[in-house]
């Protein structure tokens, strides 16, 4: 039986069967109704109501972790048991994770050479731990861009996947069926980096869309695509894409930055944005966040523009709000960022004013304080919605504005399964 499990193991890893036009990975997102933040199956694939784990999207993260064990068996675990061997500390894949040791995480002990130390972090709570790298198997949907197929024939039982254990103390302050973190950072070993290396998609190109709801299934694509959503069947989304470059802040940051040249209200500049001033993107923050100087200038410019609009006393954690009744359709101006590139990101009223609740609707910005390490981060609630097509190869973000403005939403991918397909042998 063990020579058989190790005969399958090697299968998932080397086989050369590839199917034809499934070229692309897709994943399920969903969103938690009391965080707000998003996650994707362990397994990626679509789970039923109440079933689990999860894993938060984090575009910071390095590696993906799990509170999964570790085992020392000389073959790997059972596929259900959520268990692998330890890396070792000479292998490549080790030397990759121990690059991005966060400042912040303890250091760790000197041990001999049969594990792989790493320090994975919560990042919520900034919580960090010492712990081990392994493997796991994967089982992801591939795509032609239409439908999903839920498994190949070159891993029979899933595709190898490296990431660290972690004690499941680490799961503190994360949804109770969450139980790690999906790395989709700039990272070797984030997510999309090793589904490219897969080989059935070779493009280091991720496609984010969240949905706005706990009750819809949003989506996210590892590879070139093309990509459809059933709303609009004959529209692939590439289509709806502007682009500006996308740059790391420095040579040990994961996270995804862009730069603009000016925020726009009703085609009037906000005061105090720094032009070509770097903007941070995030899955962890739920609303866009500005240094204090920046949100003063906004709010005053978005309250010049809305001046018709009564006014009420202002909920936490925003800073004016309004009298929900009286938003009237077209009452709301679009905010536009304008890019490095001068492509205009435009901010609809779906993703810049939230109902709070008794009547009150507030603009879903918050002050971030004068003290913040980026001046601008772009949060969760104004990406909603909206198709983000990430090009780590050529360095360039891809952003469609509202999807709601074009008749679809991110909610709009057909996940019915395809059963059958053919496939080729690939040659190398």
């Amino acid at each position: 039986m063990h020579l058989l499990k190790l005969l399958f193991f090697i299968l998932a890893s080397f086989s050369h069967n590839v199917c034809s036009g499934y070229n692309t990975s897709v994943i399920p997102i969903t969103k938690d109704e009391q965080t707000s933040l998003h996650k994707v199956p362990f397994n990626l694939e679509v789970l039923e109501p109440n079933q689990g784990p999860y894993l938060i999207i984090d575009l910071d993260t390095p590696y993906a972790w799990k509170d999964i064990p570790i085992t020392n068996n000389p073959v790997p675990c059972d596929v259900e048991d959520g268990c692998r061997h330890p890396v070792r500390c000479d292998n490549d894949l080790c030397k990759e994770a121990k690059s991005y040791i966060n400042p912040i995480c303890p250091t760790p002990n000197k041990t001999d050479c049969s594990m792989c130390i790493v320090t994975p972090l919560n990042p919520v709570s900034n919580a960090c731990v010492v712990s081990n790298l392994t493997t796991d198997l994967l089982r992801p949907y591939w795509t032609d861009g239409r439908n999903p197929v839920n498994s190949f024939p070159r891993w029979p039982f899933g595709t190898r996947f490296v990431l660290s254990t972690a004690p499941k103390s680490l799961d503190q302050s994360f949804p109770e069926d969450v139980r790690g973190v999906a790395g989709f950072s700039w990272s070797g070993l984030c997510l999309p980096r090793q589904l490219a290396s897969t080989g059935v998609t070779n493009a280091a190109k991720f496609a984010l869309c969240l949905p706005s709801s706990s009750s819809a299934l949003g989506v996210t694509f590892v590879g070139e695509g093309p990509f459809y959503f059933k709303t609009n069947p004959n529209v692939d989304l590439r289509s709806y894409l502007s682009y500006t470059p996308m740059i790391r802040k420095s040579s040990i940051s994961l996270g995804y930055y862009i730069k603009i040249n000016r925020i726009l209200i009703k085609g009037t500049p906000v005061n105090s944005v720094p032009k070509g001033g770097s903007v941070k993107l995030s899955s962890i923050v739920t609303y866009t966040t500005f240094r204090s100087d920046i949100y003063k200038a906004l709010v005053e410019s978005f309250s010049n523009a809305t001046a018709g609009i009564p006014q009420v006393p202002a909920v936490e954690p925003f800073g004016l709000c309004f009298k929900d009744g009286a938003l009237g359709s077209g009452s709301v101006p679009h905010i536009d960022l304008e890019m490095e590139s001068e492509n205009i990101w435009s901010v609809s009223v779906e993703n810049s004013i939230k109902q709070v609740g008794n009547g009150v609707a507030c603009l879903a910005f918050v002050d971030g304080g004068l003290k913040v390490t980026d001046p601008i981060v772009i949060g969760t609630f104004q990406m909603e919605n909206n198709f983000l097509y990430f090009d780590l190869e050529n360095q360039k973000l891809g952003f469609s504005s509202s999807l709601l403005s074009r008749g679809t939403s991110c909610s709009s991918f057909n996940f019915n399964l395809v059963e059958s397909y053919t496939y080729q042998m690939s040659s190398e």
